[in-house]
């Protein structure tokens, strides 16, 4: 039987991002089940065809809503009491309700944020007027259906006995078991898609730092589910590192999608600088920061940088594999941080080869058996990005920490490792005390150890 227990030790928010360091008991390490391996096709629970009919059609005792868990059954049914007391999702509505985001409301010109679709479109479960049941209410916050989908064609049929988890997934279930399309779903809020997206005018009228890292969130969600044989069965097993590969191969696609999108330009003189390095400016003037690693890519000092922290993690795994797969995301990479600063057309076009390589690329990984020699290697190649100065941005360090701690818990030797992870997040526990020459040196510390 698979271990699903996590314990959580509450860490402090690093940036914008609330962050925990955890620790769970690995059985041969398999976590969750998955129905398919690759990327999300974008069809995420916001837009799907059923009508949704509010949380309070799953909460009564005889459903999920039961005071405790039921061990007896194949699900826990206390989900409801779960999700209302202990996930932050159940508070997103009520969060529009306070000073800040009436104050951000402002700063936008809007009349309040819990009416307006900007706000409700991730802090709630906003689907159209005919897409409403009797007993859905917009105040739920992000509730049941925002995550597995409409209700309509599966609620009844989804508790008899012959039902299956095909089946469900036939009548509009959404697979959250599957890695790709979980990160999907967790990145059309945070970070953004076409259609929902916050932008620099949102984040500076007040809105904090978006981040995101699939295997963290997982963690830090308040379990409601076992990961057992019945799941298993049911759902079909990945390990725990496809977890974070899947997320980390997910936010690249969807950032690079935004890149081709609408979301690139605005009206004005400026591009969308949400989709730049934020750090590349946010930091103290008096705090130097380009340097060999942004030379040696041929940028010039002083201009906007595009994104790069999810790709820096992907060039570690195409290190480990092939060098010549190293090389030609390296060269995919700096190809498309030179076009930030020439054109959009030229962002466009880079994003799209990069992204069409790692779309093939990213398949064939995620169906890789990855051994344990080469987790260890993947994490050491952190460390020494890290150490070399080439994850310098926040952002990048950021990511690293939470990748080296993943893989360290997935490893299962993160305890005695407890020094250098501490030395790490210590880091990067807050973007406004950040020092790019603390970071180097703990993934010095890191890189000595692994």
């Amino acid at each position: 039987m698979v271990a699903s227990s996590r314990v959580r030790q509450l860490r402090k928010p690093v940036g914008s991002t609330s962050m925990r360091r955890f620790a769970r008991a690995l059985c041969g390490v398999v976590l969750l089940g998955t129905a398919q391996l690759g990327f999300g096709d974008g069809h995420t629970p916001a837009v799907d065809a059923d009508v949704h009919l509010g949380v309070a059609s799953c909460a009564s005792s005889v459903c999920h809503g039961k005071l405790s868990q039921q061990d007896q059954e194949n699900v826990w049914l206390n989900e409801f009491r779960i999700w209302s007391n202990e996930d932050r999702h159940a508070r997103a509505y009520k969060t529009l309700l306070n000073d800040d985001s009436k104050r951000i409301a402002r700063n936008l010109g809007l009349a309040n944020a819990h009416t307006a679709d900007i706000c409700l479109d991730c802090h709630a479960d906003n689907v159209p007027g005919d897409k409403r049941g009797e007993k859905f209410q917009i105040s739920d916050g992000v509730g049941c259906e925002a995550c597995h989908g409409g209700s309509q064609q599966w609620i009844e049929s989804h508790t008899e006995d012959t039902a299956t988890h095909a089946d469900n997934l036939a009548k509009g279930m959404y697979p959250t078991e599957d890695p790709a399309l979980r990160a999907d779903m967790c990145l059309k809020c945070h970070m953004g898609n076409e259609d929902q997206f916050t932008t620099h005018r949102i984040m500076g009228a007040g809105h904090p730092r978006l981040s995101f890292e699939l295997e963290a969130f997982t963690a830090n969600q308040p379990a409601h589910y076992d990961a057992d044989d019945d799941y298993i069965a049911r759902k079909r097993p990945i390990v725990g590192f496809n977890l974070w590969l899947s997320g980390q191969l997910a936010a690249a696609d969807n950032y690079l999608g935004l890149l081709q999108g609408k979301q690139l330009e605005v009206t004005g003189i400026t591009p969308e600088f949400s989709l730049m390095d934020c750090h590349s400016c946010h930091h103290s003037m008096d705090d130097l920061r380009w340097g060999a690693q942004r030379r040696s890519q041929g940028l010039a000092p002083g201009q906007l940088r595009l994104q790069d922290h999810h790709f820096l993690m992907l060039k570690a795994v195409a290190a480990v594999l092939d060098d010549g797969e190293r090389k030609a995301l390296q060269n995919a990479i700096v190809a498309l941080l030179r076009a930030g600063q020439t054109s959009y057309g030229a962002i466009r076009s880079r994003a799209g080869e990069l992204q069409s390589w790692l779309q093939s690329h990213g398949d064939a990984w995620l169906k890789r058996d990855f051994s344990s020699a080469n987790i260890r290697a993947i994490r050491k190649t952190l460390a020494q990005y890290g150490a070399n100065g080439d994850l310098a941005d926040f952002s990048a360090a950021e990511q690293a920490f939470l990748g080296i701690e993943n893989l360290s818990l997935n490893i299962g030797d993160a305890d005695a490792q407890q020094q250098v992870l501490d030395g790490l997040y210590n880091a990067v526990e807050s973007d406004k005390t950040y020092s790019p020459g603390k970071f180097r040196a703990a993934s010095r510390a890191a890189k000595a150890r692994f």
